[in-house]
């Protein structure tokens, strides 16, 4: 059976996945911001990460926000936000709803990736409790479902997708699904390391933002400290930096 992939989501990760997928296969772009669907039909992204001559879909790729238009799709990447609550708890309804919607339309078969940002435990949830419950079809039977933290960093063109290495988890003994995934994966980037540990990787993820997040807290310490001491931030962070493992954050409080 041919690779019909579908990417959900299409903002700074969902977007440079589907524009990588549609040079090799037809590929489907959802997205349920109708806005954003005729924009990126006009070839404008609003998020100004590609240009025009970007923007051009082949293999007769398109973009909807028709479920109508995915639902002979046989392999779905799933790129939606995960924002938190105002009580710090994550927000995952947009990731149940895509789930949600998944499941009217699952097929035998089907691959589904996760690349949302979540803690452990969140892909067997939403594989077990809303996938399979509601499509009726068996997990890792009829249909298999995976997880790669998108590492997507915007507004930065050096360390793009196909330069970086992608954590690819599936715990599958087909070889055949796996082949599938590798197809699919390697048009991202070669640099895939694979396990079929689903939760390790989530948790992987987790400890890499958490990793930036405190590095950047640290560094925006700092700087209120030197503006206070009237100390040349800039200057203290150069003469710092000349150490072989100074690790080279910037301030999250201002456009340094």
């Amino acid at each position: 059976m041919k690779i019909f992939p579908c990417v959900i989501g299409l903002g700074y990760v969902g977007l440079p996945i589907f524009l990588r997928l549609q040079k090799k296969f037809k590929t489907v772009g959802f997205d349920n911001n109708h806005d954003r669907i005729l924009e990126l039909n006009k070839r404008i992204d609003r998020n100004k990460e590609f240009k025009k001559n970007e923007l051009y879909f082949k293999n007769n790729s398109i973009v909807s926000y028709s479920l109508e238009e995915i639902k002979n799709c046989n392999f779905y990447i799933v790129a939606v936000p995960t924002p938190i609550y105002k009580n710090n708890k994550p927000n995952i309804s947009v990731l149940k709803l895509v789930s949600e919607n998944l499941s009217s339309i699952l097929k035998k078969n089907d691959i589904v990736f996760y690349e949302s940002t979540v803690y452990p435990g969140i892909t067997d949830f939403l594989a077990k409790n809303i996938l399979s419950k509601r499509s009726k079809f068996k997990l890792g039977i009829d249909f298999y479902v995976g997880y790669s933290p998108e590492r997507i960093n915007p507004g930065d063109k050096i360390h793009t997708i196909e330069k970086i290495s992608k954590i690819v988890s599936l715990d599958c003994n087909r070889k055949d699904i796996i082949n599938k995934v590798y197809k699919v994966y390697n048009l991202l980037t070669k640099k895939i390391v694979f396990t079929k540990k689903i939760k390790e990787a989530e948790t992987a993820k987790v400890i890499e933002n958490t990793q930036r997040d405190l590095n950047i807290a640290l560094m925006n310490e700092i700087l209120v400290f030197c503006e206070k001491l009237k100390l040349d931030f800039h200057l203290v962070k150069k003469l710092a930096s000349t150490k072989w493992n100074f690790l080279n954050f910037k301030p999250g409080l201002s456009p340094i």
